[in-house]
């Protein structure tokens, strides 16, 4: 293994891990940002207020991209396991 191979193969790795959870991050700091709008507006200060429609959004977009996940999460596994002789080299 080379430190070229290593530095390509990390970048891969953190590549589809910011790829996975990006949409999920935006959706709860879409969410947060509408709630704090709603807050200062309102001027309700409510802890409980912050977290519950954070929670709701980000597991129902869980929910809705979740064969898209899977889909790179596998492509990703799939490419490890076909290349695994070339790595060990």
């Amino acid at each position: 293994m080379t430190l070229t191979f290593v530095s390509a193969f990390a970048f891969k790795a953190i590549k589809t891990a910011l790829l996975v959870a990006l949409p999920l991050l935006t959706a709860g700091l879409v969410t947060g940002i509408l709630v704090s709008i709603f807050q200062a507006v309102t001027s309700i200060q409510d802890m409980s207020l912050t977290f519950i429609p954070k929670i709701l959004v980000v597991m129902v977009t869980l929910l809705l991209i979740l064969p898209w996940i899977m889909g790179v999460l596998i492509a990703f596994t799939a490419e490890l396991f076909t290349n695994f002789p070339a790595y060990i080299r």
